[in-house]
């Protein structure tokens, strides 16, 4: 079979968009046949006509054949716009920007190529048996799978964000511990993911093993944020430890408890002084 230089998957889709085109094609010529046989069938049926009633048929004739050529083809342009909206659709939920090449489309070579393809596909399925397959609908990228992972990775670095500032409010507070986790462990982390996602933008037509591959790397970076997290947090519980046992801790401690017996004292004299029943 003629290729298209397209992988299997899109050479599918391709063939799939080509018998549906070829479908409404079909229909559309059996109603301009029709024009024709209605005018066979009601205009000719005298054996000789003038000059002016020929120029009547044929003017008629032109005029709803006009209509259903233009019919058509303000269709297949409203339908070429809608494909063309499902796959921007898609690539909008991966921040991609398709470009299209106009010209490309009146490319006599490129054109002939796609004929060909569709004259060995043809005759490729009449060699086939009929099965009847409901493909399913487009599905959006953000539903699962790898959408997902990027997703949550996306959604993994905002949260990083925020733990970095909870990291430089305890470091200001607490005299900037050389004892935590940098910031910069978390920025490598950023970028490891934000490479991460950008090889995936680029090679999100390859083979199902690199996107396998990919989605490995997005999930192992997603467990080192995880770790990283919890490290935060046992650094936190730490730093609380740490402070408890400073000096300002403590002597805060004994001015506390001093105040305290201080209060006891005063209550025990001043019940003295109170009047008995």
């Amino acid at each position: 079979m003629a290729e298209l230089g397209l992988n299997e998957h899109h050479q599918n889709e391709v063939i799939n968009y080509m018998r549906f085109a070829r479908s409404k094609r079909g229909l559309r010529l059996k109603t301009v046949d029709s024009c024709f046989q209605d005018l066979k069938e009601s205009r000719l049926v005298e054996e000789t006509f003038t000059i002016d009633e020929v120029s009547e048929v044929l003017n008629g004739l032109q005029a709803v054949v006009h209509s259903e050529v233009e019919s058509e083809l303000i269709n297949t342009a409203y339908t070429n716009v809608l494909l063309l909206r499902q796959l921007f659709a898609q690539a909008e939920k991966w921040y991609l920007k398709l470009q299209t090449d106009i010209s490309e489309l009146e490319n006599r070579e490129l054109l002939e190529q796609v004929a060909e393809f569709e004259k060995a596909e043809i005759t490729s399925s009449n060699k086939k048996p009929i099965i009847d397959i409901t493909k399913p609908k487009l599905a959006p990228l953000n539903e699962g799978g790898t959408a997902e992972l990027l997703n949550k990775a996306t959604n993994a670095l905002d949260e990083k964000s925020k733990l970095e500032k909870a990291l430089r409010d305890l470091q200001l507070d607490q005299g900037n511990q050389k004892d935590f986790i940098k910031t910069q462990d978390l920025s490598n982390l950023e970028n490891t993911v934000a490479a991460l996602k950008s090889e995936f933008q680029k090679t999100l037509n390859d083979k199902t093993e690199n996107q396998k591959s990919l989605e490995e790397n997005l999930a192992t970076a997603k467990h080192d944020l995880l770790r990283v997290q919890e490290q935060l947090r046992m650094a936190e519980k730490e730093l609380e430890k740490k402070f408890q046992q400073t000096g300002a801790y403590r002597n805060m401690k004994e001015i506390l408890t001093k105040k305290n017996d201080q209060i006891k004292d005063l209550r025990k004299r001043l019940a003295q002084y109170e009047p008995e029943d």
